[in-house]
């Protein structure tokens, strides 16, 4: 019988920087062989190329991503994905933060492979409709996330922002058709992860990735938000995947409210995946 991993425990430092900045890692949350052991599994579900009513669709196409989707809510279908939503140590890092309790609201799986276009600069809680706080989201590194191969860009300080209204994304540089332009005063700061580092933001940031320019590079993340547990309302499409720690369905009031943007991520295909 396996040993429950022990309580990570974010040093005050770090703390203060995701207050400050919005942001802050936790290294090594995950280990070496339960980083393997999700990217080999995930691997395998796409080896196999057999579409996941609901969750994956992979299609042919000179596309990467069309081959290599994201997946959505892999927990609602998968013991380690749920496992990995609920890890103990995740839920550690999320009250330190928070100072609340929290709730599992999503989980995604991105392949990202050589070629891949990045995603838009955008904020989570426009999609994920938290209120009144925001999301949080916990970002698992399964393999090394560098500029080059399209890691992620955040801008500090813009966590305590209002949800910004959103452009027309460039679609040969983005999958994803929103644009949030960073503000005048964050500009982007290039993070690289090692595997099982966990990048933990907040919803408010804006952030995105630039095109995977490597031709050898994957560039996988396990992909997971949770809202406070005294937080009332979250958007419609996420309802259904949400549960608290110990794994019980959990329930919240449906936000309906588009906000300034008006009808905000309302159909699945534009949801935060």
């Amino acid at each position: 019988m396996h040993a429950e991993p022990a309580a990570y425990q974010l040093s005050q430092d770090q703390v203060m920087a995701y207050h400050h900045t919005g942001f802050t890692v936790a290294k090594a949350l995950f280990s070496a062989a339960e980083v393997a052991e999700c990217k080999n599994h995930f691997d395998a579900l796409a080896d196999a190329g057999v579409p996941i009513e609901g969750h994956w669709s992979p299609q042919a196409g000179e596309d990467p991503l069309a081959r290599y989707p994201r997946m959505f809510h892999p927990h609602l279908f998968d013991e380690g994905s749920k496992k990995r939503l609920l890890d103990p140590r995740v839920k550690s890092v999320l009250t330190q933060l928070m100072d609340d309790e929290p709730i599992a609201v999503q989980s995604m799986y991105y392949f990202k492979p050589p070629g891949a276009r990045g995603q838009a600069f955008h904020q989570d809680n426009y999609f994920l409709k938290i209120k009144p706080q925001s999301c949080l989201a916990a970002w698992l590194a399964i393999d090394h996330s560098t500029p080059e191969n399209g890691g992620l860009q955040l801008c500090p300080g813009t966590q305590d922002m209002e949800v910004l209204c959103p452009e027309p994304a460039d679609l040969t540089e983005s999958f994803t058709k929103e644009h949030v332009k960073p503000p005048e005063g964050h500009e982007p700061v290039k993070l690289s992860l090692e595997p099982g580092d966990v990048l933990l933001f907040n919803g408010s940031v804006v952030h995105g990735s630039d095109a995977n320019r490597t031709t050898d590079q994957w560039r996988r993340s396990f992909i997971s938000h949770y809202m406070p547990a005294s937080a009332s309302h979250v958007g419609r499409w996420y309802a259904p995947a949400m549960m608290d720690f110990d794994g019980n369905p959990t329930a919240r009031a449906s936000n309906e409210d588009g906000g300034p943007c008006g009808s905000q991520g309302e159909d699945q295909e534009s949801a935060i995946h």
